[in-house]
């Protein structure tokens, strides 16, 4: 059995599907009372394989919640993550995606370092982060979405916001290695992971933001949008392509144009159906067939047996690893998004 730890994405979106989630008296509650609440599985279902075989898989609501990541709730966020681990392996669920803000707790404030939950020791084999399949479907869709507008990888630039994630990183390998992707502008916060970042590839402009955007061809967002910074379409290339890989997925909110195509990064959609409500409650627009590709490595790795932490780690993504995951996620019947 597979599990998938998640959370909502606003203290307004837990209240308005508390009904749908099975917990009617959290609807009317304020975000105190979700930090005190306690994960709970919500939703068990079934997946198919193309293959014939079937799988058994189960939710974990983790009630945490993005307003959580403030200095003074902190405490509340780690402890939802540790908590909702430690009920997925009290439930012998064999391998469990950390999914979302979920796994980027986990490694920011380095959770492995407290494996002892109340009277559960974490096992922490039994848990993946996802990044390396979603860093796989990302370089995917970057292929195929510009292939179907046309875009000539060996004659354009792609700027990676968000380049020395763990995801971000793992791209950037990617697209140096594996496409002939002409030119790289690498943008991040962290100055000295960037400079390593740039020596590890041998390649890459390291840029800011502003002076990027309107450089790329296409533009692979896996980063958090900075407070107060505003994307003029108008100063973009024509057409261009932007893989929205965040969470949540609203650049296609913030940026509108004909010529300016955002495609939902990191999403899968599966050949077959699911009997699962939660793609419905996080609004995928075919919910009995698309996922998150960090909930699908989940999925993969229990058709496969391969019950371990598949992606564990900041920059531990290998080529080789995304080219492993991406051929069980081909067997299986997974595709990457390429609707916008």
């Amino acid at each position: 059995m597979f599990g998938l730890i998640g959370h909502l994405t606003s203290l307004e979106h837990a209240q308005s599907v508390a009904n749908a989630l099975g917990y009617p008296e959290y609807a009317h509650q304020g975000l105190d009372f979700w930090c005190a609440a306690p994960p709970q599985i919500v939703d068990y279902f079934h997946v198919t394989s193309v293959t014939g075989q079937v799988i058994e898989g189960k939710y974990v609501e983790s009630c945490f919640l993005p307003e959580m990541l403030t200095n003074r709730r902190i405490k509340a966020a780690i402890r939802k993550i540790l908590n909702a681990m430690a009920l997925a392996q009290k439930n012998d669920i064999n391998i469990t995606a950390l999914g979302g803000f979920s796994s980027i707790v986990f490694e920011e404030f380095n959770l492995r370092d407290n494996p002892q939950v109340r009277n559960v020791e974490l096992e922490f084999d039994r848990f993946t982060t996802g990044n390396t399949h979603t860093a796989y479907i990302i370089c995917r869709q970057v292929e195929q979405a510009a292939a179907k507008l046309g875009i000539d990888l060996a004659r354009a630039t792609v700027a990676v916001c968000g380049a020395t994630g763990d995801i971000g990183s793992a791209v950037c390998r990617w697209l140096d290695q594996k496409t002939e992707t002409a030119e790289l502008l690498l943008i991040a916060r962290n100055q000295e992971r960037l400079t390593n970042l740039q020596a590890e590839l041998g390649r890459g402009k390291i840029m800011e933001l502003e002076e990027a955007l309107p450089l790329a061809d296409i533009i692979v967002w896996v980063a958090s949008m900075p407070k107060g910074v505003e994307i003029n379409p108008e100063t973009l290339k024509k057409p261009c392509l932007i893989i929205d890989g965040g969470y949540p997925k609203n650049l296609s909110t913030k940026i509108q144009h004909p010529e300016v195509h955002i495609l939902k990064g990191g999403i899968v959609e599966h050949t077959l159906d699911i009997d699962w409500k939660i793609m419905q409650i996080v609004s995928m627009d075919i919910p009995s067939r698309q996922m998150f590709a960090c909930f699908a490595e989940a999925i993969l790795l229990e058709f496969e047996s391969w019950h371990t932490n598949f992606s564990w780690g900041r920059n531990q993504i290998t080529i080789p690893k995304m080219e492993q995951i991406g051929t069980a996620s081909l067997k299986h019947g997974l595709q990457p998004l390429l609707s916008w």
